[in-house]
């Protein structure tokens, strides 16, 4: 990391911080990485996945729709942000979800998104789509593991609330 420092000008110590900060946060997302698909290429850790998820998601403006894809066994194949949307919404397409898991030829799933508002709570739109994606995934055999949703605070899981 190399920061710019110029001794005359107290106005550049915050874009020092901020610049600092962004280290640090890019450096958990690595470690995260490496703890979730380097390290274990098996999915064992429900909560590292919501940091993992979180530190990912939690910075973006607008919604953003990702899916970590994973083989048969959990084996970690790809995170893939999929769709980006508004404030409130973004389209996603189960065709291409589909698509992209045959593609990759995954046997299972976890979807995630980002309430730019802040609220984890999911709405009546959220759970159909989860519904829908799952219902289009079954038929290719792909199984739906969770739904994870990002906001202030800790992320709502779909499996742990017993929606899935």
């Amino acid at each position: 990391m190399s920061l710019v420092v110029d001794d005359s000008c107290v106005e550049s110590l915050p874009a020092i911080a901020s610049q600092h900060n962004d280290w640090i946060i890019q450096r958990a997302i690595a470690l995260l990485e490496q703890r979730i698909f380097k390290a274990g290429p098996f999915l064992t850790q429900p909560q590292a996945v919501k940091d993992y998820l979180r530190l990912k998601l939690v910075a973006e403006p607008n919604e953003v729709f990702a899916i970590v894809f994973m083989n048969s066994q959990h084996r970690v194949l790809a995170y893939e942000p999929m769709f980006r949307g508004t404030l409130d919404s973004s389209a996603v397409y189960p065709r291409v979800v589909v698509q992209r898991a045959l593609e990759l030829n995954a046997g299972a799933v976890i979807f995630s998104h980002q309430h730019p508002s802040g609220s984890t709570e999911p709405s009546s739109a959220d759970r159909h789509l989860t519904e829908r994606l799952r219902a289009a995934l079954s038929l290719i055999d792909v199984r739906v593991l969770d739904h994870i949703i990002v906001g202030q605070g800790t992320p709502f899981s779909f499996a742990e609330a017993g929606l899935m």
